[in-house]
């Protein structure tokens, strides 16, 4: 506990004068400077000047702390069924005789601990309840009655502007002060008042929280708070909903579109038929365990945290009274039902993909994984969108080092927003700048990326995104199809080759044949055939060029076109641009035809980044045979193959199995094996169990 005579400047001083108006203390009584009007039993009558304060000897009882009876009230941290004015576990009585306030004891060698009084802190700053009483407010509970009117003090704020407390005033006028506020007038100290209160402050600031991050006990300065705090009143969508269950106000913070209209509808409901007895003595103890009938409710301190919370779709449920605010998952966001994705498409197989909801996709994963071990972290990213980031990934499969790596990316991504959603967040924590191949693998079927965690792989799933990414990932990763999984291995070994070629030819195919056209000598007598008959009206080069274009033409509009009017366009673009062109000489039939085996390559390969990263290369390469020739190609091919090699996805080569070369994953790169053959997971994704399977 710490001294009190290392903090003089926190000692409360009760000056000795006595010409002071109704707020003399008397240092050897002991005695409350101020007056209380008509109060209840235990208290001086303020109208014959006697000091209030001082000990009713017969009934024992203490001013601000005075115990019916016959209510038990609990006044000012007065325990039931002590005796009257003996205080509530803390050194030293309030005799009138050893110079102690009363309704609050003062060590002289230690701090204030009575009326809910922290060691070490201010003078008049509450226990954790930012300047208020450690009682209840509300009838009889935390503060006084006043005996004529009845009325409840609640922290509000004096006229002068001084600070609120939650109890009431032991040495105001009349008690008509404020609950826990200094009378600048009579010059004396309420029970357990903070001396030199703060002007605009609620009495002391909350253990870790700033003025502005507290919540307030008044549900109207809640109300006035939420004005520039969130735009209440200003946004029509932000809903403010006031209603009185038993005796306590309460306020119900929501967006209008968020928020499902038939759950808050039953915990209304239910709350509607409470009494004032069922909110006694802690209410937010009893809404939050016996009557808010919801699953997933908690309470929050901070203002700031309540309204991030509500932004997300959650209610906020305010109890005047009370610095605290429970949250109802009652959210509701727009949204489809899972159905296959356009790009990942099975004969065989689910049907069901993920969608723009995070919390769909999380169950579509655990539907198919139901370790316990599987883990799903949840990350804010961003200032403004605050966009939900989930880390999932098997915790005694994936390699630690990975999880870390990734978790402290996103963590130190400081953004404005990120409204693009996994795109953007993929450049924040990858950081690829401007190469083309992708270095994260994106799915939107749950099958596959439950395949993915079960071999070490770490995803992130970003809300509003229906792709997942996979990370780490190779450039062979993105060449394999659930559909070849679906198939017998013989059937699934033959469709994985065909797509290999498909890819090498959308990569070498143009390349290669401007190269022999440019250098027939190269070509043997057999392929002589090969070549042009002629040139047409452009050069090859700029033929390549347009026909690339025109084909991402055809493509962004077939995007940009309802479905069924898409088919007649590309049948036009198809018929008559190209038939057309080559009438006109402008193309040669070989460019139309070599261009789109090289398109057919592209839409085979399974993943759409990795597609467009090979236009690119087959666009360099174009460009460098048309300029080098037979250096060009070569030069060409051996930089972007060293790109590859070099490159690395969180540390792992990119080009593996081939460099480092790896034999086992060789044979599972290229063939599909049996199920029950894959007994060991990927070596390069470094898994804390290697084995899939017990060995026999």
């Amino acid at each position: 506990m710490t001294d009190y005579l290392d903090y003089p400047d926190r000692r409360l001083t009760l000056k000795p004068e006595t010409d002071q108006e109704n707020g003399s203390v008397e240092r050897n009584g002991g005695q409350h400077a101020g007056l209380i009007a008509e109060s209840a039993a235990g208290m001086n009558d303020g109208r014959d000047g006697q000091t209030a304060g001082q000990r009713d000897m017969r009934g024992g009882m203490q001013n601000g702390g005075s115990w019916d009876e016959q209510r038990d009230w609990e006044n000012d941290g007065w325990r039931d069924g002590q005796p009257g004015g003996q205080e509530n576990g803390q050194s030293g009585q309030g005799s009138g005789q050893d110079g102690m306030q009363n309704a609050g004891a003062w060590d002289a060698k230690r701090n204030w601990e009575n009326d809910g009084w922290r060691d070490g802190q201010t003078r008049g700053q509450w226990n954790g309840q930012s300047g208020q009483r450690n009682g209840r407010s509300g009838k009889g509970k935390g503060g006084m009655r006043d005996g004529k009117r009845g009325r409840e003090h609640r922290g509000r704020m004096d006229e002068q502007g001084d600070a609120q407390s939650g109890g009431t005033t032991d040495g105001g006028i009349g008690g008509e002060s404020m609950s826990g506020s200094r009378d600048g007038q009579d010059g004396g100290y309420n029970a357990g008042q903070r001396s030199g209160s703060r002007k605009g402050q609620s009495g002391g600031q909350e253990d870790g929280l700033s003025d502005g991050d507290v919540i307030p006990r008044n549900l109207d300065e809640i109300r006035e708070r939420l004005v520039p705090l969130m735009g209440y009143e200003e946004s029509f969508d932000v809903l403010f909903r006031e209603m009185i269950y038993g005796d306590k106000r309460v306020g119900i913070l929501f967006l209008n579109g968020m928020t499902r209209d038939d759950v808050m509808t039953e915990v209304i409901k239910r709350l509607t038929y409470l009494n004032e007895e069922q909110l006694e003595p802690d209410a937010l103890k009893n809404f939050l365990e016996r009557y808010v009938a919801h699953s997933q409710v908690v309470p929050k301190q901070r203002m700031t945290e309540v309204i991030d919370m509500v932004l997300a779709g959650n209610t906020a449920l305010f109890i005047d009274g009370e610095n605290q605010a429970l949250i109802i998952d009652a959210k509701m966001f727009p949204q489809r039902s899972p159905e296959e994705p356009s790009t990942e498409k099975v004969v065989r197989g689910a049907k069901d993909g993920f969608v723009e909801t995070l919390v769909t996709n999380i169950a579509l994963v655990r539907r198919r994984i139901r370790d316990p071990k599987l883990r799903m972290e949840i990350v804010t990213v961003s200032e403004r969108t605050k966009t939900d980031v989930c880390i999932g990934y098997i915790k005694d499969i994936a390699n630690p080092t990975f999880v870390e790596s990734i978790r402290d990316k996103i963590k130190q991504l400081k953004v404005d927003g990120v409204p693009l959603a996994d795109k953007q967040l993929e450049e924040g924590i990858v950081g690829k700048g401007w190469n083309p191949f992708p270095l994260v693998r994106y799915t939107e079927r749950p099958d596959v990326l439950a395949s993915h965690l079960l071999e070490g792989n770490v995803c992130v799933m970003v809300d509003t995104s229906p792709s997942v990414m996979i990370i780490p990932t190779t450039f062979f990763d993105h060449m394999q199809h659930a559909e070849e999984y679906r198939q017998t291995p013989f059937v699934g070994t033959y469709l994985r080759w065909v797509r290999f070629l498909g890819i090498f030819v959308s990569l070498f195919l143009l390349p290669l044949w401007f190269l022999f056209v440019q250098r027939p000598d190269l070509l043997p007598e057999g392929l002589k055939f090969i070549g042009p008959e002629k040139t047409g009206e452009l050069p090859l080069l700029l033929q390549f060029i347009l026909a690339e274009v025109g084909v991402d033409l055809m493509r962004m509009a077939a995007v940009h076109t309802p479905t069924p009017i898409a088919t007649a366009m590309g049948l036009v673009a198809a018929v008559l641009i190209g038939d057309i062109a080559v009438k006109t000489g402008l193309f040669i039939n070989e460019v139309i035809l070599y261009m789109a085996i090289a398109a057919l390559g592209m839409f085979a390969t399974p993943s759409y980044e990795l597609g467009l990263a090979n236009r690119m290369v087959r666009l360099v390469l174009l460009i460098a045979v048309g300029l080098f020739h037979v250096p060009g190609f070569v030069v060409g091919t051996t930089l972007i193959l060293l790109l590859l090699i070099t490159q690395r996805s969180y540390g792992i080569p990119y080009f593996w199995p081939f460099t480092p070369f790896n034999l086992d994953g060789m044979i599972m790169t290229l063939f599909r094996r049996p199920f029950l053959s894959e007994k060991t997971r990927p070596s390069i994704t470094k898994p804390l169990q290697y084995y899939r399977m017990p060995k026999n």
